[in-house]
């Protein structure tokens, strides 16, 4: 019996590594072949002091030098010293290069393009190594668009368990990516792509979420909705969703359907155009009072464009309220990313 454990760097690549449950986390990574921050052994040191966001676990012998009690209180552990009771999430201090590691590279088929409307595409793919790919749902990849030699950034549509996996794409004109796909995809392509990447991505959840989405950052929130259906937070969850028309609205279905199996999911969206057919119309702010945030006693996930992003925080701070946790990603049609997350 083995547990997984993801070790996610500063620069936001993900590796996954198999750890027994008699074997520390750090010996299964150096096994692994990923070098992260070591010195000592022993629990004297705390050179690889890292946070554990998800997941039950022994912390093993050490000193209060190398981790307080309020430290550990905290989620912060000894990789040298712990042992998993569970599958982990560990942050861990150092870039993945200077464990001696990057991302991983799959090459896939493309099995599906789904065109949702004139502003939205989604395509699925079969990986050809689909049980060696992991990821924590929210994250990203980098995609290399057919017959060019430009990448693309897109976060999975999908959740790690579903075999195949997809992707929503914002079309731009100009688009690398987007006229690919409007002009020349077809089932069957072969495309390569490398990750999983970005600290974005679902933690266990321990009070109310509220999750944010504006237009294509949909994505990484239904694979996070697919983690839900499967292992129930337990949790009111609540999605707000911001579009600029009606054709840019996407998977409404797919929300009701989540709406059913997820114990405490609930939704609603708005369209920023004046003409829209939408109940609501405006933006996710108006959507958005002290109450929907609990007081601060929620974790906050939202995806979006820059302009929506900065709205929202801007909004949160004009409320008084701060959330427990705020993770959030900003994104742009060409796919530059960035990301951010406040504890």
């Amino acid at each position: 019996m083995s547990f997984q454990v993801a070790l996610n760097f500063e620069d936001g690549i993900t590796r996954f590594i198999e750890c027994r449950p008699d074997e520390t986390v750090a010996e299964a990574s150096y096994k692994a072949r990923i070098n992260i921050p070591l010195d000592c052994r022993d629990g004297a040191c705390g050179t690889c002091k890292s946070l554990c966001e998800s997941g039950s676990y022994d912390g093993g012998d050490y000193i209060e030098e190398a981790l307080t009690d309020d430290e550990a209180a905290r989620g912060h552990c000894l990789p040298c010293q712990m042992t998993p009771h569970s599958d982990l999430v560990l942050r861990i201090p150092s870039s993945a290069a200077a464990a001696k590691t990057g991302p991983a590279a799959f090459g896939a088929t493309v099995a599906d393009i789904r065109r949702h409307s004139a502003t939205t595409v989604e395509f699925a793919l079969d990986v050809d190594n689909r049980d060696g790919l992991d990821f924590l749902p929210g994250q990203y990849v980098n995609v290399a668009v057919p017959g060019t030699d430009q990448t693309r950034s897109y976060s999975f549509s999908s959740g790690p368990a579903q075999r195949q996996v997809s992707f929503l794409v914002r079309i731009v004109d100009g688009g690398a990516m987007s006229a690919y796909l409007t002009e020349r995809a077809s089932v069957g392509d072969r495309l390569e792509f490398t990750g999983p990447m970005g600290s974005f991505y679902l933690r266990q959840l321990t009070r109310p979420a509220l999750l944010l989405a504006g237009g294509t950052g949909l994505a990484p929130l239904l694979s996070m909705l697919e983690r839900m259906a499967q292992q129930p937070p337990g949790r009111p969850v609540h999605l707000l969703y911001g579009v600029t028309t009606d054709e840019d609205l996407v998977h409404l279905d797919t929300l009701e359907d989540y709406a059913e199996v997820v114990p405490g999911f609930t939704f609603d969206h708005c369209v920023a155009d004046p003409a829209s057919r939408a109940r609501t119309k405006g933006f996710v702010t108006g959507l958005m009072d002290a109450g929907t945030l609990h007081h601060g006693d929620a974790d906050v996930y939202l995806c979006g464009p820059p302009a929506m992003v900065e709205a929202v925080r801007a909004h949160i701070a004009s409320l008084g309220v701060t959330p427990a946790s705020f993770h959030y990603e900003k994104f742009t049609p060409a796919a530059v990313r960035t990301t951010a997350e406040a504890a």
